[in-house]
């Protein structure tokens, strides 16, 4: 199970982590006195508009946000349903790191636009997310 929390530590700090590209890019196009005084005048109604890969980096930050306490609960029945089996420590810590590579492509797809690919990146995490429950119930 040591692989699994492994995982779920690495997707928790990449989980932190996403919201830099967007809020990066909100500091420069909003500028550093309204960044730093919270919001422009007339938030949200009114607001510097984003641009397109920030708005996607914004979604996929909040996406993941949304999908992790799936994993967490995955996880954790795993860490305690499968005490004492190595098997299924070793099953499970297989299907925690193809969820964070996933992930990390889902970002980066996402981020960049590549046609054809997020939907596909995102199905590999939600299988690893399932196969995880499965194999911690079992």
């Amino acid at each position: 199970m040591e692989t699994a929390l492994y995982y779920l530590g690495l997707s928790g700090i990449l989980t932190l982590l996403l919201w830099t590209p967007y809020i990066t890019a909100r500091l420069f196009e909003w500028g550093l006195p309204t960044f730093l005084n919270n919001y422009p005048e007339g938030f949200p109604k009114k607001q510097p508009e984003q641009a397109p890969w920030a708005m996607r980096a914004q979604r996929a930050h909040l996406n993941m946000v949304e999908t992790m306490p799936a994993f967490i609960a995955v996880i954790v029945a795993a860490v305690f349903l499968g005490e004492g089996n190595p098997e299924v420590g070793q099953t499970v810590g297989i299907w925690a790191e193809i969820f964070f590579f996933a992930r990390i492509a889902h970002a980066v797809v996402y981020i960049l636009a590549i046609p054809f690919l997020r939907t596909p990146v995102y199905l590999a995490s939600w299988l690893a997310v399932l196969m995880i429950g499965f194999t911690a119930i079992s």
